[in-house]
């Protein structure tokens, strides 16, 4: 039984390993639930980070923060 990282497992999800390691990824899937159940999980994952809305900060929020940052530091 071969041993994948999760990494091995990312780059097979993305289509981006070779046909070798592919194939063998793909046939160890079949066969061994414990990979199997690490990919599903891995592969959800990927999907709810997919579907996360970023928002962007107001614009008053980021005016405090660039008056604070324009401070002349307080010497000691």
């Amino acid at each position: 039984m071969p041993n994948f990282t999760p990494e091995d497992l990312l780059l097979y999800n993305a289509g981006e390993l070779d046909n070798e390691k592919t194939n063998l990824i793909a046939e160890e899937l079949l066969i061994n639930w414990s990979l199997r159940e690490k990919f599903t999980v891995l592969k959800e994952a990927l999907v709810r980070l997919n579907s996360i809305q970023l928002s962007t900060p107001r614009k008053q929020t980021v005016q405090n923060i660039m008056r604070y940052a324009m401070r002349k530091p307080v010497v000691v």
